[in-house]
């Protein structure tokens, strides 16, 4: 995509043409239109045609993005004081004035763009009004394309670095929940080891008769009791603990992947910023030498001189020619990390989606299985209250008596 192409006027194509399923247009900082495919997060310059196949705009040149695996960020190293490093504003992606011409333009393009860490951003005092790629919620890839200043020292923290900490912030939260379900486990297993021993235990073995009975019936739901935790300690492994520790293993080598993957980009960046700016300079020298020697020629007219301007207007040109070009190459650096930018940041925002119903769907069922634990628990029980309500003091009096008997014949009083 050719920074410089001139967009259609804003709201015009929305009016005139249905986009496929799927796609939605939106205007960058500029005014330049661009596509997003909200199913896929791919972007392109590049109208999409509704008929597969007919391309919608001859000419042009899509940027189809590979969805990203993971996620990523860009740490660069500050190379101006951030002084607007709290902006949430998506990256200017506009033409070669962004940053210079072989025209003496450069005081015009400074009061309409600004350029903080080597990423250029309209002006604040002449930002025009942008659209969000998700107006309706507060989505990643609307509100981290500034750095933020380090609350820990003296530097600067690229935006997406924030979320690459979030994602790994996730894992780690997730890795600790496991482990506190691991911590629950072994209470549910020492539980069921020490009422399985208590079952065995002969205290009141004696008691007679049908409170009897339920005695032995209470000690016998002690081991049932037992047996129920110790399953429910081997479901809670199953199907809480073990997903939740072995959910995306591999996630934090993905997240370096995508990490070094956005630096990359950030860093050719930099380097791009770094030849515009050595060649504004030499530019800049050029034009300077050009004056000078013009004047020596107001001074005294020879042929020497006269070849020495042609000789320096050359130069000035090449110059000039030269800093276009880095332009060029720095707006194409750009807008490729802005496209990345987009993709990956939707991306780590679908994993994020993804890692809370994970946790969510594995907490409930660990609730479903303490509810079925509470149910078989109360059927251990059920026994023992039937038995307690067969309890019969009379007819234990009666059984004990008639076993144990000595004789039925009252005492009567001594004959003189």
């Amino acid at each position: 995509v050719k920074p410089g192409m001139v967009p259609p006027p804003p709201g015009e194509e929305s009016q005139t043409v249905i986009l496929p399923p799927g796609w939605q247009s939106y205007l960058s900082p500029q005014g330049r239109r661009y596509y997003v495919n909200t199913t896929t997060n791919e972007t392109t310059w590049e109208r999409p045609s509704s008929f597969p196949g007919i391309p919608a705009s001859p000419g042009s040149h899509r940027s189809s993005l590979p969805p990203a695996v993971n996620g990523y960020h860009a740490s660069g190293t500050p190379a101006h004081p951030p002084e607007t490093a709290h902006m949430s504003v998506r990256k200017s992606t506009g033409d070669s004035q962004n940053l210079g011409s072989s025209s003496p333009s450069k005081k015009q393009s400074k009061e309409n763009t600004i350029t903080i860490n080597c990423v250029t951003f309209p002006h604040p005092d002449t930002m025009p009004e942008q659209q969000l790629l998700k107006p309706t919620e507060w989505s990643y890839c609307d509100y981290f394309w500034a750095d933020k200043k380090d609350p820990q020292g003296n530097g600067t923290v690229a935006g997406f670095e924030l979320l690459l900490q979030k994602q790994l912030k996730g894992k780690q939260m997730q890795k600790e929940m496991s482990e506190f379900i691991r911590e629950r486990i072994k209470i549910e297993e020492d539980y069921a080891k020490n009422l399985a021993k208590l079952s065995q235990n002969s205290l009141a073995s004696q008691e007679e008769g049908s409170l009897g009975e339920a005695w032995a019936q209470v000690k016998k739901s002690l081991a049932d009791e037992a047996e129920v935790h110790l399953k429910f300690s081997a479901k809670l492994h199953s199907e809480v603990e073990k997903p939740l520790m072995n959910f995306r293993e591999n996630f934090k080598k993905d997240m370096k992947k995508c990490d070094h993957h956005i630096a990359d980009l950030r860093k050719q960046l930099a380097s791009r910023y770094a030849s515009v700016e050595k060649a504004r300079k030499a530019l800049t020298e050029r034009q300077r030498d050009l004056e000078m020697k013009t004047q020596q020629l107001e001074i005294k007219l020879s042929n020497k001189t006269e070849e020495d301007i042609k000789k320096a207007r050359r130069k000035s040109t090449q110059a000039g020619d030269d800093l276009m070009r880095c332009v060029d190459l720095y707006n194409q650096a750009q807008s490729k990390w802005f496209e990345e930018m987009v993709t990956t940041t939707l991306e780590l925002e679908r994993l994020e989606v993804e890692r809370v119903e994970m946790i969510r769907q594995h907490l409930c069922q660990y609730t479903q299985l303490r509810h079925e634990t509470d149910m078989f628990n109360q059927s251990t029980v059920e026994p023992v209250d039937q038995l307690l309500r067969k309890v019969d003091p009379a007819k234990d009096r009666e059984l004990w008596v008639r076993e144990h008997k000595t004789g039925s014949i009252r005492p009567v009083d001594m004959e003189i």
